[in-house]
Formats: structure tokens, C-alpha cells, sequence
């Protein structure tokens, strides 16, 4: 999957806070992603967040 740094996302399950849109702010072997909604900044690998996009924005 080709994804770039500040693309928006749009993920299958949704964060706590009820949204679902994320921007992308480093790719790599990890992904660093912020929450739309509450401005949250997560760190998780590679595989289980393209394994979670539902279609990029």
C-alpha cells in the first residue's frame, strides 16, 4: 500500500472517541497516527494498521 506522511485515513473500527479519520505522521516499519477527533498520538506497526484502513481520504 503506497501512503505518505500527512495522508488522512479513514480506519474499520473507531477510536475511543468516536472517530474514525486519522493522519498519517511517520511511516515506516511502525506508523504513527493522530486522531482527528481528540488529537491523540498512537504508535502501532505496520501490518495491523494497513490491515485496518478502510480507504484513504
Amino acid at each position: 500500500m503506497d501512503l505518505k506522511i500527512g495522508d488522512r485515513i479513514e480506519m474499520k473500527k473507531q477510536h475511543p472517541c468516536g472517530s474514525r479519520v486519522f493522519e498519517l505522521l511517520r511511516v515506516g516499519m511502525d506508523f504513527k497516527i493522530r486522531c482527528e477527533g481528540c488529537g491523540r498520538e498512537v504508535m502501532a506497526p505496520r501490518k495491523k494498521i494497513e490491515k485496518n484502513i478502510k480507504k484513504v481520504l
